[in-house]
């Protein structure tokens, strides 16, 4: 049983690392930032937190939430929101090219970014050790409206998420729009060829894995 867990963990945290990629290719595009982001870069600019700090910030607030909504807290979501700006963080840094400045190569970028961030997600969803911050509410969300898909459940989520960093002043763009309407749309498509419902997954939450652990 230890083993397994121990897989599983590693799992989340290589699902998190190709989700991380995803976002990183979706700021790499250099065409406007992603409804998060955006809101990450927009609670920086009144704050002295940077962008990673306001993240792990927002993390906490939205796992808050999550708690409301009475979805399972599980590692999974512990190792996301401790995990997830780090890695965006890292491969930001370690990028080698030139900042992009076509806009048709970045639209090709922030769709590609897309495909990694939904395939991220299913790769640590399917551990079962609950899902990240975000994705436990994109998931709760969903099970409030269970005849509307997942990816327009995120939609909706994503405009939210963009008007709130829009009027904190996160710097918007045509990339930005992409995203809002684009990133669940792509999720969508990705899962439907996978075969993968995130709503169907049964989940542990972090007493029954080390409830596990103790056997």
């Amino acid at each position: 049983m230890k083993k397994r867990t121990v897989i599983e963990w590693l799992i989340i945290v290589a699902g998190l690392a190709v989700f991380s990629f995803g976002v990183h290719l979706t700021i790499y595009a250099n065409i406007g930032l992603a409804p998060w982001d955006c809101l990450g870069m927009g609670i920086a600019a009144h704050t002295p937190f940077n962008y990673g700090i306001s993240m792990t910030i927002m993390a906490i607030v939205i796992l808050l939430i999550d708690i409301a909504l009475k979805e399972r807290i599980g590692f999974g979501t512990i190792i996301d929101a401790c995990l997830t700006g780090n890695f965006v963080q890292a491969f930001n840094s370690l990028n080698p090219f030139p900042e992009n400045e076509s806009l048709w190569f970045g639209i090709f970028i922030m769709i590609a970014g897309f495909v990694f961030m939904a395939i991220g997600m299913w790769i640590y969803m399917s551990a079962g050790q609950c899902c990240g911050p975000r994705d436990a509410l994109l998931v709760g969300l969903g099970k409030r409206m269970p005849k509307i898909p997942i990816g327009i459940v995120e939609v909706i989520l994503w405009a939210v998420v963009l008007l709130i960093g829009y009027l904190l002043g996160g710097p918007v763009g045509i990339g930005t729009l992409i995203s809002t309407f684009g990133a669940g749309i792509v999720m969508q498509l990705v899962y439907n060829v996978i075969g993968f419902e995130p709503r169907k997954i049964d989940h542990r939450d972090v007493l029954t894995v080390i409830s596990e652990l103790g056997k």
